[in-house]
């Protein structure tokens, strides 16, 4: 069938968007890249059948670090029909350049190589919402961690967000990667649960991040 209007505000629309920018900012995002929703201009829905539903979306994307600076993007997400296990297909083209982050990452991967002991710190932001400045990298990684979670365990009806970052550890690697083992909350909005998840973060100024391991903890951990 046809392509449907959406109205932007509607909630499929912006429970399909989550997903894009989730898959965007793993992709695209590091410690000193983080990016999120600053609008959802268009949504359309398409129903395939047999298939599944396909969201075809234009968004426009701010930097966290400079929230003057946005992106557009369009991006198509496809909702498997009744397989939980398979994560959604996504395709985002972004129009226009990324601001260049090279010279912070190598000065991050720099700092982090150099330490004595493996970095360990929790409870970021804090109560109060604060992150401190020495703990943004560590913390949009987490954006990251987050981004790659959203994109594979999300379906239509959920919308997961990065609510803390309760636990992370740097583990010492033979090879030239940064690996931080993280305890990451992420609040699911429609249910309102918040869901402690583990997810294992490996990162390199030339090769960007990668997810090597993750795993839902369930409410009881």
């Amino acid at each position: 069938s046809p392509a449907m209007e959406l109205p932007p505000s509607h909630f499929p629309a912006a429970r399909a968007a989550a997903v894009a920018v989730g898959y965007l900012g793993y992709l695209r995002g590091g410690p000193a890249r983080g990016l999120q929703l600053r609008e959802l201009r268009r949504a359309r829905r398409q129903d395939i059948s047999d298939v599944g539903h396909k969201y075809y979306l234009e968004l426009e994307l701010e930097d966290v670090l400079d929230k003057d600076r946005t992106v557009s993007c369009t991006a198509e997400v496809l909702h498997h029909l009744g397989s939980k296990a398979s994560a959604p297909d996504v395709q985002v083209t972004v129009q226009g350049e990324l601001r260049s982050t090279e010279e912070a990452d190598q000065e991050f991967y720099s700092r982090i190589r150099s330490l004595e002991k493996e970095l360990v710190a929790e409870n970021i932001p804090d109560s109060q919402g604060n992150v401190p400045p020495e703990l943004e990298p560590i913390h949009l990684l987490a954006w990251v961690a987050s981004g790659y979670v959203t994109w594979q365990n999300s379906t239509e009806n959920t919308k997961l967000h990065l609510a803390q970052v309760k636990h992370v550890k740097q583990v010492k690697r033979s090879d030239e990667d940064l690996q931080f083992d993280y305890v990451i909350l992420l609040h699911e909005m429609v249910s309102q649960e918040v869901l402690p998840w583990e997810v294992t973060v490996l990162w390199h100024p030339r090769r960007g991040a990668r997810v090597s391991r993750c795993r839902a903890l369930g409410a009881g951990n």
